[in-house]
């Protein structure tokens, strides 16, 4: 018997679960229906798809859940409309898989919540970066004890300019949307250093500002082309052509900025541990380090993505290095040693696929892996809550207590 899955919010990221719905995952799932504000991604979403289904107006919602007998409702809409479409779920008695965030403030988290105990049903969260070979590796390396009880955590996360300026282009630049970068875009790595730790975030303190886009952004003097998102056929069909006036590519350095892309963020653990943590959004390379400090030595792991943007690039467009990993223990007492890692450049180092095998119910068979925990509402909550107490902070200048009810 089939799953029936339906999709709400029909923009570029839908694809990801329309392809996964009507290809490797067919035999045990069914895509039955389509809904969003917006007729024309209806239509185009529709004409890719091996056969037509249904299609609902967004306020028709419920009525596409009933009529069409959904099991669970996938939702990729706008940030800040996901409770509306999770809850409404819910309460029609389908499960829910969300993209991240789960939400965007603190009552929209509650809510959800609180739906989610009433109805009894389920609520996963699509941080795929849980399901990266190499997040498993470094995970198994904590958990084994191999640098003893962990007293520290430095995470740093670079976004290249130009795949930070996409946050600047589009609806994520502003804050009631999207929670801005700690929550949209940090709660992937929040997730990942709870997970890791297995460990209940208590306390944050946090600043950050609007430094290099926004009007009067110190990269302004840059040529404006090089921020542009370029031409792609097959996403620009998707946005060409809508009656909602929604424009994609908009001045990263014009009015209407409200988030920040510099960020500092100290966290302390139920447990003890303190996590400092930084997001650039326009750095001159992409990826990320993260160091744990343990009674026994020190963890460290670098991903390169790209080691720059070209000058001539558009849209997402890197330059001409592979990406490369690498993961090093340093014991105390004794020499340094580095661990072969497994690393993947396509779909957030192979976790998408992995992803979507678990969450549509077809773990591969072949790669056992960590068993890795989906992300339920509760991670997706714990999560956010950092990226919500960060932003507190910066507008306070205090830290702030995580209350984790």
């Amino acid at each position: 018997m089939h799953t029936r899955y339906a999709i709400v919010g029909t923009g570029s990221r839908a694809e990801m679960f329309t392809r996964a719905l009507t290809g490797p995952h067919r035999d045990t799932c069914a895509l039955v229906a389509l809904a969003d504000p917006e007729p024309h991604r209806l239509a185009v979403h529709n004409a890719r798809l091996p056969a037509p289904v249904p299609t609902y107006p967004a306020t028709e919602f419920r009525r596409m859940l009933h009529e069409e007998k959904v099991d669970v409702a996938i939702v990729t809409t706008v940030d800040r409309v996901h409770d509306e479409y999770i809850v409404a779920a819910l309460e029609s008695g389908c499960d829910v898989l969300t993209e991240k965030p789960m939400t965007v403030d603190a009552q929209r988290c509650a809510r959800i919540l609180d739906a989610v105990r009433r109805t009894g049903r389920r609520v996963r969260v699509t941080f795929n970066y849980r399901y990266n070979p190499l997040h498993e590796t470094f995970k198994r390396l904590i958990a084994s004890g191999e640098i003893g009880e962990v007293g520290s955590v430095h995470f740093e996360w670079l976004l290249d300019v130009r795949h930070g300026a996409d946050y600047f282009r589009r609806w994520h630049r502003d804050k009631a949307n999207s929670g801005g970068l700690l929550v949209h875009k940090s709660g992937h790595h929040f997730d990942l250093v709870n997970w890791w730790l297995d460990d209940e975030p208590a306390e944050v303190y946090a600043q950050g500002r609007l430094f290099f886009y926004g009007e009067a952004g110190a990269g302004a003097g840059a040529p404006r082309d090089r921020f542009a998102l370029g031409s792609d056929p097959h996403r620009d069909e998707l946005y060409t052509g809508t009656s909602d006036g929604y424009q994609r590519d908009q001045d990263v350095f014009a009015p209407g900025v409200t988030i920040e892309d510099d960020l500092a963020v100290l966290v302390r653990y139920a447990r003890g541990a303190t996590m400092t943590y930084h997001l650039t959004a326009y750095a001159p390379w992409e990826g990320y380090r993260v160091m744990f400090n343990g009674s026994k030595g020190r963890l460290e792991l670098e991903v390169v993505e790209s080691d720059h943007v070209a000058a001539g690039a558009t849209g997402l467009i890197k330059g001409d290095e592979p990406g490369r990993a690498t993961l090093r223990v340093h014991p105390h007492w004794s020499e340094p040693r580095e661990i072969p890692i497994p690393y993947e450049r396509e779909g957030h180092g192979g976790g998408d696929a992995r992803m979507l095998a678990d969450l549509l119910g077809r773990p591969d068979s072949n790669d056992p892996g960590l068993g890795v925990a989906a992300a339920e509402a509760e991670d997706g909550a714990r999560a956010l809550r950092i990226g919500l107490a960060a932003n507190e902070s910066i507008a306070l200048g205090l830290p702030v207590r995580i209350r984790n009810d």
